[in-house]
């Protein structure tokens, strides 16, 4: 069987959640990624947005099915020898569309070939195959030691829930609401003194609101250190839920930064600068404060980006004033004010 050798990891990914623009929610999930010489392989399947089978949020039984049949001890799941890569992050339903690809043994070897586009039982390879991937073959004993590393550790992803410390408590409502929704855990409070440790470890960010003073944000930041928990800590950039969501959501992304989609913002001078590492989608908000406090939305970018980095206009009625910009891929979104 021919193929050439590629060297094969696991690194934690995610599927970023948020509150769009247009109202709609998108789920908050954390997966492991296939890394194929160096590279996550879903970077390679064009803007595709979808998690692996190794998600966090998967019952462990069937997280450890997953991981057993792609070490080729249980029998496929789809005719032809084909497991599923990636799949649809909502619902995971082979009827939403998934990629596919065989996976046999040869000696010592696993190969990963025909890679396909699949929604039903059967894969079209001339009409829906990925031309242009694969065949990996990888080393055995590389392949099963990244494998059989899942089976002795809790599936990837990070701890999702978040304390949200403030003082506007309907605000904070609204925005643990909104976190909730999207699948991260949030809890109010106003300091963090007398939690007991064991409860602080289950956080993996903390979100202080602007009218927390730095003396309070240094008396939480003191308890977790108390307790010794590393969380990421967000210093909210104003009352907007979907900003805050959007701040929370890079917060909790654990995936490796050299592997990550999206990794550049800045905004200033009406234009926002954004670089990405392999082509993709990319959507730009704007989100205003006048100066009766309201929040004013608009949609400044919404396009297929190439590799590299790229200066897009925004409308100046979008961003004048106090604002943010918000740059998002399916992977990783990341948050900017506006400078001045």
């Amino acid at each position: 069987m021919s193929a050439e050798y590629a060297t094969f990891g696991l690194a934690p990914a995610m599927r970023a959640g948020g509150v769009l623009a247009n109202g709609d929610y998108q789920v908050h999930r954390d997966f492991v990624d296939f890394i194929v010489d160096g590279r996550p392989l879903l970077f390679q399947l064009s803007d595709l947005d979808a998690v692996s089978p190794l998600a966090s949020d998967v019952p462990p039984a069937i997280f450890t099915a997953h991981v057993r049949s792609l070490l080729l001890e249980a029998d496929a799941p789809l005719p032809g020898g084909r497991y599923v890569i990636y799949g649809c992050p909502e619902c995971e339903n082979l009827a939403c569309g998934a990629v596919t690809a065989a996976i046999e043994a040869d000696g010592t070897d696993f190969v990963w070939r025909d890679f396909a586009w699949q929604t039903d039982e059967h894969a079209d390879l001339e009409l829906n195959g990925y031309h242009g991937i694969g065949p990996f073959r990888f080393h055995g004993t590389e392949y099963r030691a990244a494998l059989a590393s899942l089976l002795d550790r809790a599936p990837a992803g990070g701890r999702r829930r978040v304390l949200l410390i403030g003082a506007r408590v309907a605000l904070l409502a609204k925005l643990a609401a909104a976190l909730r929704t999207i699948g991260i855990g949030a809890d109010i409070t106003r300091d963090a003194e007398g939690v007991p440790a064991d409860e602080l470890r289950s956080y993996g960010a903390v979100a202080f609101g602007r009218a927390i003073s730095a003396e309070e944000r240094a008396a939480v930041r003191a308890a977790f250190e108390r307790a010794g928990v590393e969380v990421a800590y967000v210093d909210g950039l104003a009352p907007i839920v979907p900003l805050l969501v959007a701040q929370i959501e890079h917060a909790l992304d654990r995936s490796p930064l050299q592997q990550r989609r999206l990794t550049r913002l800045v905004a200033a001078d009406g234009e926002a600068g954004v670089e990405v590492t392999s082509p993709c989608r990319v959507r730009l908000t704007a989100y205003r404060l006048d100066r009766l406090y309201r929040t004013h939305t608009h949609e400044v970018f919404d396009g297929v980006l190439e590799a590299g980095r790229h200066r897009i206009a925004l409308d100046t009625k979008a961003v004048k004033g106090e604002s943010f910009v918000v740059a998002r891929t399916s992977g990783s979104v990341l948050v900017e004010a506006m400078a001045r």
